[in-house]
């Protein structure tokens, strides 16, 4: 079924697609209800209050031109400085710029006039709404592949954010390349985007149709772990994953055994030569949305002054990013009753499976006693 040798950098000419791209979200898409599957839709998870109040405040003509397939909504943003790869209208852009505040700043890429005139139109409507004197988000037109061409600077950026656009790209490398270098050292790649079970083939990779619903051009996920460590990030965390049903028989059929999943990862610019030593950590609580507990990934909930057990990759990742304020890290474990996480699986398909209809993973752990190490 799949084609499962490397990966080539480019499916076709990179020219061809962006202007399929642009002809689909530009002209023959108008508003979320004329796309043909149910690929690009918002997840099912129950959205937080904090940010469900801002996403009320986003003008409704914007928020109509959504095309979006999760809720890309890092944690910890109060003041940082956020890019968002193929911004479309702005949804996501103007929800974070109630977020991040003043102090903080939104810059919003995309290559679609259409869609970027719509995005400019109503940046005063929601400065005014939001009681901020000068605008904290403004767009950018340029290629996802190319952000440094667009005028984008190196380590400008806390983090990046993507919605389902990344699948739309002929050069993920690429992506993935020029989010590394605009992003700060300890910052995040943090998006969601549609995942296959396998390798697309040649000839549905040519379909416009299915390309500009977010289908054909999906990443087989284990090119997702490839592609991020070639590029020089941490291995990739899964957050959530859902499974996608296309909804459409004509697409469907076109597909065959292929399977998609919506899925979220979050990846991070650390040093290099930074340690990677398990540890006993404890959140403070001090997150915006997460006062009770803090879902790092599938694998991790942290809940208040819980001491949990981490492994290597994590607490690098804590003990080198914006999350280092929010933990205490424990030198001395002599005594202390510490959580093992979960045992999860790295493949969002396993992980839709291990989820089921309920929608959460079944809790696991314990107190356990004393740890030979910690970092410090």
């Amino acid at each position: 079924m799949a084609d499962t040798t490397p990966a080539a950098r480019t499916e076709q000419p990179g020219g061809a697609i962006h202007n399929d791209v642009k002809e689909y979200y530009g002209k023959i898409l108008q508003k979320t209800s004329d796309l043909k599957s149910n690929a690009c839709v918002p997840s099912a998870k129950p959205i937080p209050a904090y940010i469900r109040k801002a996403l009320e405040d986003v003008h409704p003509d914007v928020t109509a031109k959504y095309y979006g397939c999760g809720l890309v909504v890092p944690e910890c943003v109060e003041g940082c400085r956020l890019l968002d790869l193929g911004c479309g209208s702005g949804r996501d852009c103007y929800m974070l710029s109630r977020l991040v505040g003043r102090s903080g700043h939104i810059t919003g890429v995309d290559m679609t006039e259409d869609q970027l005139e719509s995005a400019r139109k109503y940046v005063e409507y929601h400065m005014e709404r939001f009681g901020y004197k000068k605008p904290n988000v403004n767009f950018v037109q340029g290629f996802i592949e190319s952000l440094r061409e667009a005028g984008l600077e190196e380590k400008s950026y806390d983090i990046v954010i993507s919605n389902c656009v990344v699948n739309l790209s002929p050069d993920k490398a690429s992506v993935l390349r020029e989010a590394y270098h605009v992003l700060k050292d300890g910052g995040e790649l943090y998006f969601s985007d549609v995942y296959s079970n396998a390798r697309i083939s040649e000839s549905l990779r040519a379909n416009k149709v299915l390309w500009g619903e977010c289908l054909s051009g999906a990443m087989w996920w284990e090119d997702l772990v490839r592609l991020a460590e070639e590029v020089g990030f941490s291995t990739p965390r899964l957050v959530t994953a859902s499974v996608i049903s296309i909804g459409n028989e004509e697409l469907e059929r076109l597909l065959g055994e292929y399977r998609f999943v919506s899925a979220t990862y979050r990846l991070f610019k650390l040093p290099k030569c930074s340690e990677k030593k398990s540890c006993l950590v404890m959140y403070d609580g001090n997150i915006t949305g997460s006062e009770e507990k803090f879902e790092f990934d599938a694998q991790y909930t942290f809940k208040v002054n819980e001491v949990i057990e981490v492994d290597g990759d994590v607490a690098n990742t804590l003990k080198n990013s914006r999350f280092s304020e929010e933990f205490t890290f424990h030198s001395q474990t002599s005594g202390a009753c510490a959580t093992k996480p979960k045992v999860m699986p790295v493949d969002p398909f396993q992980l839709t499976e291990l989820l089921g209809s309920a929608g959460v993973v079944p809790s696991s752990g314990g107190c356990c006693g004393a740890q030979e190490s910690c970092c410090k």
